[in-house]
């Protein structure tokens, strides 16, 4: 049994981009209105609030700071990150603010990070308002600043930055997610009308013939009824 393999040059693609390109048009044009819908209308906007504190470790509150210092600095740094997203420190915050959230819940809002290797910390907080989440922001550092002074008995945490009202939104990113949704629906626009030409069967030009049967094309019976009309 003889394997008859098809080749598909340019032109062939081509072809089928232009004879499917208003299928193309239409899913990939209605796939970028349904992500700007859902991005403009749908999504609720979320806010980011920062803050930076600074942590500062010296064994004589009067002496100078020494290397051993700026590195016992950097390594609490990384204590003090787990202490600010700790369930203590969230539920300080709830009640000081009477806020309808668990502490679980609180704490999926925050971002704790550490700024290269330094000994910043930067508290982040998301929310859908953006005065909660400066509000939340601040409230997290000024607790953790007080409760920090019960659990490590040192005061060695300063505020750098306090957390503005942020103006725009993080996310979602509107022009990405149109972009996103453009690039998917063409891909599958495209995937379908190969899919659709591989399916068709129907013999349309003299090569059809060829490639289908295998046998040599010799002639073509003309259209009766356009023979007609012509006449």
């Amino acid at each position: 049994m003889e394997n008859t393999e098809y080749e598909i040059d340019l032109r062939d693609i081509f072809n089928v981009l232009k004879k499917r390109w208003l299928m193309i048009c239409s899913i990939t044009a209605t796939s970028v209105i349904i992500a700007g819908v859902i991005s403009f209308f749908i999504l609720s906007p979320v806010y980011e609030s920062s803050s930076t504190l600074l942590v500062s470790y010296k064994q004589n509150q009067e002496s100078i700071m020494t290397y051993n210092d700026l590195t016992m600095s950097q390594k609490l740094v990384n204590t003090y990150s787990e202490i600010i997203k700790s369930r203590s420190i969230s539920e300080a915050v709830i009640k000081q603010l009477n806020l309808d959230l668990t502490a679980e819940e609180l704490s999926k809002k925050i971002t704790v990070s550490k700024v290269n290797d330094t000994e910043i910390i930067r508290i982040k907080v998301s929310d859908t308002n953006p005065e909660t989440a400066t509000l939340l922001t601040n409230t997290i550092a000024d607790v953790f600043k007080k409760e920090i002074k019960n659990i490590m008995e040192i005061d060695n945490v300063s505020t750098i930055d306090t957390a503005q009202v942020p103006e725009c939104p993080v996310k979602p990113n509107k022009i990405m997610n149109m972009a996103i949704a453009g690039v998917f629906g063409m891909m599958v626009s495209v995937g379908l009308a190969f899919i659709l030409e591989f399916l068709d069967r129907t013999l349309k030009i003299p090569t059809d013939v060829e490639r289908q049967l295998g046998l040599p094309f010799i002639g073509a019976i003309p259209d009766i009824e356009m023979e007609k009309k012509l006449k």
